[in-house]
């Protein structure tokens, strides 16, 4: 079967179903950093009333979140306990001990915790137990309003530093105004205010800002754009709305409460997973204290409240973190990077196009920064417009260059360009036996319009039939190229110096609309293509020793067939660089930014 049918076939097979949360995690990319759990506990109070208490499901959703998950913060959402005695709290206090010094958590009043009024209300056993003096010791303690009832939190998680303010079910306006002072001080800091009351929940899961509610949007989220997520419990069912601030941007509004529940709720837990990879936070919902039990020993009520895996207990909220929070802390982009911080005595050619002045007109040059003579050549295909190719500020973040050429290419020989070597470079017959690295910065535009399928990103000219290979797809393909598949998939084919053979690399589906960088590494022995600093899957273990060069131009843009180019690339090309030995991932171009 031909390589490109062998492609479709497997391609058409059907997808293996996904099962529980396991997929979830597996799809999270990038460093583990990216990721951290919130854990949020709502209304305790009925595992803390009077001689009825049992704070047994509590400390067993404790050693859950200590011993079993990877948890940063812990936020209670008030209603520690059902009548706000100094009984109830002294033995709610002491049950929050096994999290002291083990685990960062704020605690917040909730009607049930104190007597009525504002925070302004005075001593109360609940201060006693649960006010700043105990959170003092905290690496995360931020301070706490003049009255004790607020307190403010830092934590680090995914490279950031996040703000949490609990916030008393009743603050007074000076309450609010000390809220805005800690949220001044931290400008740049992304803020996720909890209080008691503020969202209610029709039986659908629909949830609307109750009247404490609206006053805290009035007078405190709405025009801080660095709130951008707010829990609290008090009500339930539990439900979700997302709201606009005044910047225009999202609010997301979560109600958390299970008291009404089984053993009013057995401590249930709610994680909030960022994923800063995947700009996305998953939320689940549990008891530990059930889940702890044999299974075989579960009563029905402990097996149906294991989990809850309703649209308002189980779900992803999709937030492009960078965007969301660009209005007080923009990412910062690196200054470009002289070519001679990238360049070395291994580097066989360096191409970027920030230089001043530079022309994509056909006939342009593009140098080789090197200074070893293998500059590029713009060349339209025959019939193309002149917008085929342009030039663009568009860059990948860690790219050395902050410039890009545009391609609109598309198949048929009238719709495309390329950039190609001199015929007497030095690049055209290098054949690189002791190894080398490729790497190439791209996008594919989203959306990804018209058919692309086997267009080309970088190739050497020459037929592989004429370098003696007759083992591959045909003897009329380059004996070097690097490609995309109808599924979007990169192909990297290559036939060595030493061997009838074409060991061909397969990559995933390469997204749309976002940078990225690949790099096809040859050791002298075999091949391996990365993306964004991962190894793809299916690199053959074949044996690859060099590149069968055959003296011809080294191309940007489409790869020749019988010599002849019927397909453009289409998309953003960035730095280009090849290097004469085998780099490791620490030293491809993103990783010096």
């Amino acid at each position: 079967m031909e390589r490109r049918n062998l492609l479709k076939a497997a391609a058409a097979a059907p997808a293996v179903p996904l099962l529980g949360s396991a997929p979830a995690q597996a799809a999270a990319r990038g460093k583990a950093g990216d990721r951290f759990a919130l854990a949020v506990l709502p209304d305790t109070q009925y595992l803390f009333d009077a001689d009825s208490a049992d704070p047994a499901p509590l400390r067993e959703t404790f050693r859950y979140l200590l011993e079993e998950r990877s948890v940063v913060f812990m936020t209670h959402l008030g209603d520690v306990t059902e009548h706000g005695t100094a009984d109830e709290l002294a033995l709610a206090g002491e049950t929050f001990r096994k999290l002291d010094g083990r685990l960062p958590y704020s605690v917040l009043a909730g009607n049930h915790d104190v007597p009525g009024g504002t925070d302004e209300r005075g001593a109360s056993p609940y201060l006693k137990v649960f006010g700043p003096s105990r959170f003092a010791g905290l690496p995360t303690f931020a301070g706490a309003s003049p009255d004790g009832y607020n307190t403010a939190h830092l934590f680090s998680g995914g490279g950031r530093r996040w703000l949490v303010l609990a916030l008393d079910w009743r603050s007074s306006d000076a309450g609010l105004a000390w809220a805005q002072t800690v949220i001044d001080r931290h400008p740049r800091v992304p803020v996720i205010v909890t209080t008691h009351d503020l969202a209610y929940a029709d039986d659908t899961g629909a949830a609307a800002l109750s009247a404490h509610g609206q006053r805290l949007w009035d007078r405190l989220i709405r025009d801080n754009d660095q709130v951008f997520l707010t829990l609290n419990g008090h009500y339930w069912p539990p439900g979700r709305t997302t709201l606009t601030n005044a910047a225009g941007h999202d609010v997301h509004v979560h109600i958390t409460n299970y008291q009404d529940r089984y053993y009013g709720g057995a401590g249930m837990i709610r994680l909030y997973t960022f994923d800063l990879a995947r700009n996305t936070i998953d939320v689940e919902t549990f008891a530990p204290w059930f889940l702890s039990r044999d299974p075989a020993a579960r009563t029905p009520l402990e097996a149906e409240h294991l989990e809850l895996t309703g649209p308002t207990d189980r779900f992803s909220l999709a937030i492009d973190f960078d965007a969301r929070f660009a209005g007080f802390d923009p990412v910062v982009i690196p200054a470009p990077r002289p070519a001679r911080s990238v360049i070395d005595r291994h580097t066989a050619a360096y191409w970027r196009f920030d230089t001043a002045g530079q022309a994509v007109t056909d006939g342009a040059a593009v140098r080789d920064l090197t200074g070893k003579g293998n500059d590029l050549t713009v060349r339209r295909l025959p019939g193309s417009p002149a917008d085929v190719l342009t030039m663009s500020a568009e860059h990948h973040p860690g790219q050395p260059a902050h410039a890009s050429l545009r391609f609109d290419g598309g198949k048929g020989p009238d719709r495309g360009a390329i950039l190609h070597t001199g015929p007497d470079a030095a690049l055209n017959s290098m054949t690189f036996t002791d190894g080398y690295t490729i790497e190439a910065f791209l996008k594919l535009p989203d959306p990804f319009v018209g058919d692309h399928a086997w267009m080309g990103i970088l190739s050497w000219e020459g037929r592989s039939g004429d370098a003696g290979k007759t083992s591959g797809w045909s003897p009329l393909e380059p004996t070097c190229s690097l490609n995309v598949s109808p599924e979007r998939f990169l192909q990297y084919v290559v036939y060595p110096v030493d061997r009838d053979a074409d060991p061909t690399s397969w990559s995933h589906a390469l997204p749309v609309g976002r940078w990225m960088h690949v790099a096809v590494v040859n050791n002298g022995r075999r091949t391996i293509v990365w993306v964004d600093g991962s190894k793809i899957a299916r690199n053959p273990t074949q044996p690859a020793h060099g590149i069968a060069t055959l003296g011809r131009p080294f191309v940007l843009g489409a790869t020749s067939f019988d010599l002849k180019y019927g397909h453009g690339f289409y998309g953003w090309l960035g730095d280009v660089r090849i290097t004469a030995k085998a780099l490791r991932p620490e030293q491809f171009l993103p990783a010096g930014r």
